[in-house]
């Protein structure tokens, strides 16, 4: 038999197996393969198509609970004292000046005595020779040098009092990490706020990606978007003593998969990710594979989540279908929330298969004709 004729019977039996169903490799499996087995009655996975009618109901649901701490409460500014509160903990220097010829404080011809590194104790008061506590906490230096200068009266008529004060642990507020120059910072009064801090430890490095500002208070960790922060005055936190304070790159992330333009994970790059959002960071739909209306998103809820009623997804394992090939599709991708770990699968188009089986059989041609050519037909 001839080189060209065996070429043709190879052609031939190609053609029959492909058109026969031999399956070609794939990156991803197609819309119906994925999607197979929802309608079962045990299915242990629900599809949910996005658009106008149910994109209102799904982000009603409550979170997937893997966002992380993007996700938590914020406190808004609260103004403070114009000037520092004295708190227990706080040191104190009393200096007392007299004019008299000596009291129980002082010897004749001395005029200054000076106290030195009170503590402010628990109880908010400070111990003076011959007048017993004095209460100053929750006082500012002015108000509490006045208290001490009127509890010296009976036994100093005519002293001057002069007070210096050094901030204590519950005075001064820790920036921990994510800015240039960490520390321990005391607070110069009690209207000394969250970006005011960072400003004190060098500011929030530019190439940071999307940074969120995280606060420690009373054994909870509040948290926000620097970029929401900055924009917002109203949310500058006004700090308190014992307060910590870090910066950190955005913990969330989604992960792209299929025919899409990259395969990755793909970190937040804002404080809310639309489904639209999502294609553009993932570089869109690869053209010659993608089914632009077998968008797929991918998601785990916790168990207690589940509903039956409608106002929570009803399995653990749920999958967002979205047509981008339709003007509804489009503005309700929009409106769709991607949640942190959620995974967006591009399915290949059924086209592509068709493709990759004319580009063999055009292959498989061409080999034909150069064969014929070669063998002098």
């Amino acid at each position: 038999m001839k080189t060209a004729t065996v070429l043709s019977v190879a052609l031939a039996v190609a053609l029959a197996s492909l058109t026969s169903g031999c399956s070609l490799p794939k990156g991803a499996g197609g819309t119906k393969q994925i999607l197979a087995g929802a309608e079962d009655e045990n299915a242990d996975f629900a599809v949910y198509q996005v658009n106008k009618s149910t994109v209102g109901t799904i982000s009603q649901w409550p979170g997937s609970g893997r966002g992380g701490l993007a996700a938590s409460g914020w406190i808004p500014q609260t103004r403070g004292p114009a000037s520092n509160v004295i708190s227990a903990g706080d040191r104190v220097d009393i200096t007392v000046w007299e004019t008299g010829t000596g009291t129980l404080l002082t010897l004749p011809g001395q005029q200054v005595v000076a106290l030195q590194g009170l503590t402010v104790s628990p109880d908010g008061t400070v111990f003076l020779p011959y007048a017993d506590k004095v209460y100053i906490a929750n006082m500012t230096p002015d108000q509490a040098r006045e208290a001490i200068q009127s509890k010296l009266q009976p036994i100093a008529p005519d002293a001057q009092v002069l007070i210096a004060y050094s901030p204590g642990r519950k005075s001064t507020v820790d920036l921990i990490s994510g800015v240039p120059a960490p520390g321990t910072f005391p607070l110069p009064d009690r209207n000394f706020t969250v970006l005011s801090l960072l400003a004190v430890g060098g500011g929030i490095p530019r190439d940071m990606q999307n940074p969120y500002v995280r606060l420690m208070r009373d054994g909870k960790i509040y948290s926000i978007s620097a970029d929401r922060l900055l924009k917002d005055p109203s949310l500058d936190t006004t700090l308190r003593g014992g307060d910590k304070v870090y910066v950190e790159a955005d913990e969330r992330y989604f992960l792209s998969l299929g025919a899409a333009g990259r395969e990755a994970q793909i970190p937040f790059n804002n404080d809310s990710i639309t489904a639209l959002d999502a294609l553009s960071q993932i570089g869109g739909l690869n053209d010659s594979r993608a089914d632009a209306k077998g968008i797929l998103i991918m998601r785990d809820y916790p168990a207690k989540s589940v509903r039956a009623d409608g106002s929570g997804p009803p399995k653990e394992r749920m999958i967002f279908a979205i047509d981008i090939t339709s003007a509804d599709g489009l503005f309700s991708a929009g409106e769709f929330h991607v949640q942190s770990k959620d995974v967006v699968m591009i399915a290949e188009s059924p086209l592509s298969t068709t493709q990759s089986i004319l580009g063999i059989l055009g292959g498989l041609a061409g080999i034909t004709r150069n064969v014929q050519v070669i063998g002098g037909e």
